[in-house]
């Protein structure tokens, strides 16, 4: 389980995640990539639960990148406990994704088998996501700016 191995605060505030990702939003080292289209927290265990379903699916070829890494503490108070008192105690790790952000990499595969294990990652992913190739992602850059 990803987590981050030192950190100057455990409790932070919970933030908002409006916009698009400005960070990350491009397939940097695969050839195919998973992006997310709608803003949510993934957990560890979801990113781990992907990353396992990618791995497993392409067997011994190819190389898959992680490139979310849950940096943020989720806390949660006790069942059944009075209001106040403080906060509750960390409860597990959480990427924060908005739009666009590209949340795994795959290379070194066919573009079917590339396609079906990310589409395997897909499903145990709380957000909504689409594949997206290298020149995809390059293209749709290139012509925004001209």
């Amino acid at each position: 389980m990803l987590m981050p191995k030192r950190v100057k605060r455990r409790r932070q505030m919970r933030g908002r995640m409006k916009g698009n990702a400005t960070k990350g939003n491009i397939v940097a080292y695969g050839d195919f990539g998973l992006v997310a289209q709608e803003p949510g927290w993934i957990t560890s265990n979801q990113i781990e639960a992907a990353r396992v379903a990618m791995t497993r699916y392409i067997r011994r070829g190819g190389k898959v990148w992680v490139d979310i890494f849950p940096h943020k503490p989720v806390t949660k108070k006790p069942a059944e406990t009075r209001m106040g008192s403080g906060k509750g105690s960390l409860e597990y790790w959480v990427a924060v994704v908005k739009p666009g952000r590209v949340m795994f990499e795959i290379a070194g595969v066919s573009e079917e088998v590339a396609r079906e294990a990310l589409r395997l990652a897909m499903h145990k992913l709380p957000c909504k996501c689409k594949i997206v190739s290298r020149e995809d992602l390059e293209g749709g850059a290139n012509g925004e700016n001209e």
